[in-house]
C-alpha cells in the first residue's frame, strides 16, 4: 500500500493533515527547511520532538525538512541543532545539500535519510548512486514519465521511491530558481526557503520606445501569469502509480491552508483506499472535490510524457477556482457548534460540512455571538456558535465550506 505524504507547515496542519488520511507529514525547521513558515504554531527546536511526537500518537510517521542549499553559516547551524534532532528522533530527514548529507551521516546515523526533488534525480544511475550512499527513499524529479518512473523503480526495487502527485509545481528545473533573488535584490533566496514566487506575478508587455505604454498578453485584466504553472493532479492516475511502484504519493503546500492540507488529504486517502478495496474508483468524483480547494487549475505536468498546451496560463484567477472556506469547527456545546470564521457566513444560506468521514450539504439557521445574543451573520475571524439543520456523525476537525 503507498503512503500518503503530506505538508505539514505548523502544528495545527500536522494534526489535521493526519486527522483527514495522511500516513505521513514532512515538515521543516526554522532556518534549514525550503519554506518559511509565517502564520500558525510554526515547528522550530522548541517543538519539533512535540511534533513528532503528536504526529506518532495519531498513527502517522513525521519527516524533518531540512532541504536548503547551505552556506558555512547554515552547516554551523545545524550542527547546534543536531541534539534536538537527536532528541526528537523523527522518521527521517530529507535533505539535498551535500555538506548537510556529511553531517547527518556523521553525527545522526541512526535516522534515515531522504533525498529531496532538489537534487534532481532523473535516471536509474543518479537512484542507484544515492542507494549506495545510504538513503533510504529518492524523491523523483517532476520531470519524470509514468514509464520513466516505472523503469527506475524496476531497475532499483531496493531503494523507496517517492512522486509528488499534487500541487504547485514550479517554473524551473526542479525548483532550482534563482528568479526571487534577482528580483528581490538578493532578500528572498529561492533555495533558501524564502521564495518570493514571482514565477506567480502578474506581468504586461513594454515596448521600450514607447515608455509608460503598457501592453495586455493576458487572459484576464490584471495582467498574465505566463511563467506560472498550473498545479499537479495525478488523482486519476493513482493505479498506474502504485503498478509503477511508487511507495509514496507527495502533496505539495506546507504554505497552504488548514483546509487545503484536509480536503487535499481526504479526497487522495479516500481514493486510494476505494480503489485497493474495489479495483477500481470514481475519479471523476474525486478530481471534482480537488477543484473545490483554490488552487491554479490543474495539470499532469510531465506525467504523460508529452507536451500539453496551455500547462503555464489559465483563464482564471486562482482566487476564482475553489468553494470558500468559511468556518473552522473548535467544539460544541450547549450553545452549538464553537466555529472560528474564515469567511462571512449568514443565516439561512446552505454550506457543505466536511469532517474525515462526513460530507453533507446543510442549512445554517442559527447565530450566536461568543455572549450568546443571536446574529444574522459572522465576519472573518468571529468566533461564534452555529446550529445546523443537519447534525454531523462527528464534528472533531470539521470545516464548512460554500
Amino acid at each position: 500500500m503507498p503512503e500518503l505524504l503530506m505538508p505539514a507547515g505548523n502544528l495545527e496542519k500536522l494534526d489535521y493533515a493526519i486527522t483527514y488520511g495522511a500516513d505521513a507529514v514532512y515538515f521543516g525547521m526554522v532556518d534549514l527547511s525550503l519554506r518559511s513558515m509565517k502564520t500558525g504554531e510554526i515547528i522550530d527546536e522548541f517543538n519539533i520532538k512535540s511534533a513528532v511526537e503528536k504526529a506518532h500518537e495519531l498513527g502517522a510517521k513525521a519527516y524533518m525538512t531540512a532541504n536548503i542549499f547551505a552556506f558555512d553559516e547554515d552547516i554551523e547551524i545545524l550542527k547546534s541543532k543536531i541534539n534536538l534532532i537527536k532528541e526528537a528522533n523523527p522518521d527521517a530527514i530529507i535533505f539535498s545539500d551535500f555538506g548537510i548529507m556529511n553531517v547527518l551521516k556523521k553525527e545522526l546515523p541512526d535516522i534515515p535519510l531522504h533525498v529531496s526533488t532538489q537534487t534532481n534525480i532523473l535516471n536509474t544511475e543518479a537512484v542507484k548512486f544515492w542507494r549506495d550512499m545510504g538513503v533510504e527513499r529518492v524523491i523523483l524529479a517532476r520531470e519524470l514519465s509514468l514509464e520513466q518512473i516505472a523503469t527506475i523503480k524496476k531497475n532499483v526495487p531496493d531503494i523507496e521511491v517517492e512522486v509528488f502527485v499534487h500541487g504547485a509545481q514550479c517554473m524551473s528545473f526542479s525548483g532550482r530558481c534563482l528568479l526571487s533573488d534577482y528580483m528581490t535584490a538578493d532578500e528572498r533566496k529561492a533555495n533558501h526557503g524564502n521564495c518570493a514566487q514571482p514565477c506567480r506575478w502578474n506581468y504586461k508587455l513594454l515596448e521600450e520606445t514607447r515608455p509608460g505604454e503598457y501592453y495586455d498578453i493576458t487572459e484576464y485584466d490584471k495582467g498574465t501569469t505566463i511563467l506560472s504553472p498550473k498545479d499537479l493532479c495525478l488523482i486519476e492516475y493513482i493505479p498506474k502509480l502504485i503498478d509503477a511502484g511508487v511507495d509514496s504519493f507527495k502533496v505539495e503546500g506546507r504554505t497552504k491552508s488548514t483546509y487545503y492540507a484536509s480536503c487535499v488529504a481526504r479526497t487522495y486517502r479516500h481514493a486510494i483506499d476505494e480503489y485497493l478495496e474495489k479495483g477500481t474508483y470514481n475519479a471523476d468524483f474525486y478530481k471534482d472535490e480537488l477543484w473545490k480547494v483554490r488552487n491554479r487549475g490543474y495539470t499532469t505536468g510531465f506525467f504523460l510524457d508529452k507536451s500539453q498546451k496551455g500547462n503555464y496560463t489559465y483563464a482564471k484567477e486562482p482566487s476564482d477556482i475553489g468553494n470558500t472556506f468559511c468556518v473552522q469547527i473548535l467544539g460544541k456545546d450547549e450553545k452549538g457548534y464553537k466555529g472560528l470564521i474564515k469567511n462571512n457566513v449568514d443565516v439561512n444560506e446552505t454550506y457543505e460540512f466536511i469532517s474525515p468521514k462526513d460530507q453533507f450539504s446543510t442549512k445554517l439557521v442559527k447565530i450566536l455571538d461568543e455572549f450568546g445574543n443571536e446574529e444574522d451573520k459572522a465576519t472573518t475571524n468571529d468566533i461564534v456558535y452555529l446550529t445546523f439543520e443537519q447534525e454531523p456523525v462527528e464534528f472533531s476537525h470539521s470545516l464548512l465550506r460554500k
